[in-house]
């Protein structure tokens, strides 16, 4: 045709320039239909047996004589010609989708196709074919199998940049494909598109007029007529791409399965390259192709058998209805157990009324297709069964998460990958560490690791982690401390989800640890946990930059915690609360509770449900409805529990005399209450020795007072043994500088010579002790916060002091320096230099700016004066000093000291604004004290302690092991 009509090729190339270049060779093949040459009056109607109508055909072909006599043959009848079909196609409405399209005939090669479609079209390679094959009637999905089918197909081909091939109309399962690409298309902010090829027949196109243009038209408007189709189709305007075959016919369907399955074997035989999953080598790899059935109908079963016998993996979708269920129903059984009537009843179910339709010869046709699939099945259970084990994808997940692949992690997560599996052998974990970025993680971890175990382990060129390690070393780096380098964890405890989580953690890595965090069997102490390491990550790290993405990633996993926690409250309460206390081995043996004070999740901590936990513990087995006055009274007379005065909490069995009375004085709220007075005797008996009763020779009162002080000293040894952060805590730090300065002063007291600067140092213990006193109120909901004002206040002050100083030495120096002449009396030069600035910042005004001083030194209540001149005066201007003193007062009392007003106003408010907040998290310290302190109060704590140390060093007991409320009955 192309060699008697060469100007076809040149013609209207102004409007194909869009679609094909001049000299392109697929446009010799590719730019053809097919026409019919005779019209033959089909039997059961005025039509052509092609399905054309007489006004369809050419004139040519309606007088034709040179078929004449000959029974109609689509070989002889039909034959090529240019095709007036192809370029861009538009569909209207809401976003203007636009798509590609072209008219080939049956005889296309797929060679040509597959060049139209990367070369023209300009698509990608495709790493996977899906192929999506089924009935093309109208179905209807349920809402469950429908978000399913939607979810996981646009998953694999957004993350393997697969195409998808179906039959291109708005009907049936390729209808439901197109949704679920406009679906993706509306809800990704991502500029990547789902390539959608849709193969149709042409002959069965609704409104094809539209795509025909003699000369070209781009691009061509297509409408969507879905009422008036008849038994025609309309094309999916959520498809990207069209071929449509043309054999000459109309109306009948099926014409593009051969030419279909031949472009799919083409696409298939490709090698490409592969470049998304490093490290794996480099080199050429064929695309896979996946046949997924809907099988509404029949005959998709032959597709599907046809499949089978090239070794194309197939997916049925069950409950889909028809041949699908069928297939579904018979793949798990024996071959033994598949018979003709089974098939049959099964058909009968899944067709219902259509069944009785079917001819005698269709039904056993079908039901041989169905039971040579199965017996293929039963041959190659690969099928049904994972076509790759999950072993074999252990070098793609390796890869995926090196690469930073968190969709593609979690496509393998969710089609089979073990997590325990891949992590089995422990070389793998170690493996990852080794893939780390750089990061300060890596060589604080390696010093960590070389330092524990030097003997077992060498950091030389490469890092080398055995993965116990990995996972011991990471918590312990990051937990501080709460591990000990003799720890290993056992087999039982291994949690692959976490070390995985780790290993993302580390590298701020959020989307791999939001995959990972879902695999964890703890997923609420591990947000707790990730929302500690990465907070100490960043305070630890020199990068501002990468420390605020740590936090920021923190924030997010304290948030997580908050959602588990409030979902698993709101289903059941109390087991919610069980999961607060309860110690998790993966972690360090620590709770949830705990990780939320050494993480600073105040948020945690403020929850509803974490507040009624604490409230409960702080009451022990009395009942949170009591009052405070009440418990007060019945602390005195305690006979007043016996009577119904106080409540307890609800058991099933009702408690004794004794039981009432020995949970009335361990209830944590009666130990704080008791403690405080005693606090209070101890305090008054300290202030009565100093003032009245300290004597050469202690008195009875004095020594009472060391008997109390060491009661007190065993109970801060028993807390240093349970708590490994006991010294980060403000309040213990008091206590041992309390305790320290009480041994120093009792030393001094008891030697002649240093007595009354033992005395002093004792006054100025007396002091801490006071101080000490303020704990009591972090109980108080009013002034708990304020005490967190006046310490974060006193850290404003510290580092006040050191810019106040510079000027207040910079003035006191260059003022000395001129006032005085080589004065080298130490007190009078300190006096100068810094006690009298200091004291202008008060207002009070010095009486010697003007030189009020002796000649000589010799007057010890006067300074020496400075160089005189001939008239006895001094020699520098005296005005000079008074201008110094402005300025110094200026900057010193104006700008500093408001400065400093400025930030404690800042402080006040931020605390303020965070108030009830800050008083929940500050109060679980406080409970969790007195949860674990002994019921006797200081100084009869003593026989308490009496009672550990028999135990443990007479009887050679083991010790009585706190694990912070892990023990507690929570109802």
């Amino acid at each position: 045709i192309y060699k008697t009509n060469p100007q076809l090729i040149y013609r209207n190339n102004r409007n194909l320039h869009c679609l094909f270049s001049v000299n392109s060779v697929l446009w010799a093949v590719f730019s053809v239909c097919e026409v019919c040459l005779s019209f033959c009056f089909h039997s059961r109607g005025d039509a052509c047996k092609c399905g054309y109508s007489k006004n369809q055909h050419s004139e040519d072909a309606i007088k034709s004589e040179d078929y004449s006599g000959e029974t109609w043959s689509r070989h002889r009848h039909i034959r090529q010609a240019p095709t007036d079909a192809f370029g861009d196609i538009s569909f209207g409405g809401v976003g203007q989708k636009m798509g590609k399209y072209a008219r080939v005939s049956t005889d296309t090669s797929p060679e040509v196709l597959y060049r139209l479609l990367t070369e023209q079209w300009k698509l990608s390679p495709p790493n996977l074919l899906i192929s999506v094959t089924g009935g093309a009637k109208n179905l209807y999905l349920k809402t469950r199998l429908k978000k399913t089918f939607h979810r996981g197909l646009i998953k694999v081909a957004q993350t393997t940049g697969a195409w998808i091939i179906t039959g291109g109309t708005h009907t049936g399962v390729m209808k439901h494909v197109g949704q679920a690409v406009r679906d993706y298309a509306l809800s990704s902010s991502m500029h990547s598109q789902i390539v959608a090829i849709g193969v149709a027949t042409w002959g069965v196109i609704h409104n094809r007029e539209a795509l025909v243009h003699p000369e070209g038209c781009f691009p061509t408007h297509y409408l969507m007529d879905t009422k008036g189709q008849g038994r025609l189709s309309c094309l999916d305007n959520n498809h990207t791409h069209f071929l449509l075959v043309d054999d000459g016919t109309h109306g009948n369907y099926g014409v593009e399965i051969e030419l279909r399955s031949h472009l799919e074997k083409c696409i298939s035989g490709k090698r490409l390259e592969i470049k998304v999953f490093w490290p794996l080598l480099l080199g050429a790899s064929p695309v896979y192709v996946c046949v997924c059935v809907r099988l509404w109908c029949v005959s998709p079963a032959q597709t599907i058998y046809n499949a089978m016998l090239n070794g194309t993996p197939c997916v049925i979708l069950e409950g889909s209805g028809r041949i699908a269920d069928v297939i579904a129903q018979v793949s798990g059984m024996d071959i033994s157990r598949v018979t003709i009537s089974l098939i049959h009843r099964l058909m009968k179910k899944f067709f219902g009324q259509e069944y009785e339709n079917f001819a005698e010869l269709k039904i056993i046709e079908w039901t041989k297709k169905v039971l040579n699939l199965e017996f293929h099945l039963s041959h190659h259970s690969f099928f049904f069964s994972s076509v790759v084990q999950s072993s074999d994808l252990h070098g793609a997940m390796f890869s995926a998460l090196v690469s930073n692949r968190p969709q593609f992690v979690s496509l393998l997560l969710e089609n089979g990958v073990s997590l325990w599996d891949f992590l089995q052998d422990e070389e793998t974990l170690s493996k990852l560490y080794k893939q780390l970025p750089s990061c300060f993680f890596l060589s604080k971890l390696a010093k960590r690791v070389h330092s524990t175990y030097l003997s077992r382990f060498l950091f030389k060129n490469t890092l080398v982690l055995n993965s116990h390690l990995c996972r011991q070393k990471v918590i312990f780096l990051s937990l501080n401390n709460r591990i000990h380098s003799n720890h290993s964890f056992s087999f039982s405890s291994r949690d692959p989800g976490r070390d995985l989580f780790l290993w993302a953690i580390v590298q701020n890595n959020k989307g791999l640890a939001e995959i990972a965090w879902e695999q964890c069997r703890d997923c609420m102490t591990a947000a707790l946990a990730a929302s500690k390491i990465l907070k100490t990550m960043a305070e630890e790290g020199s990068d501002a930059d990468e420390g605020a993405a740590m936090l920021q990633l923190a924030d997010h996993y304290e948030r997580q915690a908050i959602g588990v926690f409030s979902e698993c409250h709101v289903n059941d309460g109390e087991r919610a609360q069980k999961l607060l206390v309860r110690v998790s081995h993966s972690w360090g043996k620590t709770t949830c509770l705990r990780l939320a004070l050494e993480a600073d999740d105040k948020n945690f901590v403020a929850q509803s449900g974490v507040q009624a936990l604490l409230t409960q513990i702080w009451c022990g087995e009395l009942s949170v409805d009591n009052p405070v006055w009440r418990v007060l009274l019945c602390m005195v007379f305690f006979p007043l529990i016996y009577t119904g005065f106080l409540v307890f909490r609800w058991r099933l069995k009702p408690l004794g005399r004794w039981a009432k009375l020995v949970c009335l004085y361990k209830s944590p709220q009666v130990k704080f209450y008791g403690n405080i007075v005693f606090y209070f005797a101890f305090l008054f008996l300290f202030s009565v020795v100093l003032m009245i009763d300290f004597q050469d020779t202690p008195s009875a009162g004095e020594l009472l007072l060391y008997v109390w002080l060491f009661s007190l000293v065993c109970e801060e040894v028993r807390q240093v043994r349970h708590s490994k952060m006991y010294i980060n805590e403000m309040w213990n730090i008091l206590d041992v500088l309390s305790i320290i300065l009480f041994v120093i002063g009792l030393a001094f007291r008891l030697t002649s010579g240093l007595f009354y600067a033992g005395k002093v140092i004792l006054c100025i213990d007396f002091v801490v002790f006071c101080l000490r006193l303020m704990a009591i109120f972090t109980i108080s909901r009013t002034l708990g916060p304020k005490i967190i004002i006046v310490r974060r206040m006193m850290m404003d002050l510290f580092f006040f002091m050191f810019l106040l100083s510079i000027w207040v030495v910079a003035y006191g120096v260059a003022k000395q320096g001129i006032l005085i002449h080589n004065d080298n009396r130490l007190d009078w030069i300190v006096r100068g230099a810094v006690y009298e600035p200091y004291r202008i910042i008060f207002g009070d005004f010095p009486t010697n700016i003007d030189c009020d001083c002796t000649m000589d030194g010799t007057d010890p209540l006067k300074p020496k004066c400075p160089v005189l001149n001939e008239n006895n005066t001094p020699a520098f201007p005296e005005w000079l000093t008074i201008i110094m003193l402005c300025v110094y007062l200026l900057f010193a009392n104006i700008l500093l000291l408001n400065l400093l007003i400025a930030i404690f106003n800042f402080t006040f408010e931020e605390v303020q604004d965070n108030t009830d907040r800050i008083w929940k998290f500050q109060r679980y310290e406080l409970i969790k004290e007195y949860h674990s302190r002994p019921a006797a109060p200081p100084p009869f704590i003593i026989f308490s302690h009496l009672y550990l140390f028999i135990r443990a060093v007479v009887l050679r007991k083991p010790p009585i092991v706190y694990r912070e409320f892990s023990k507690l009955k929570v109802s």
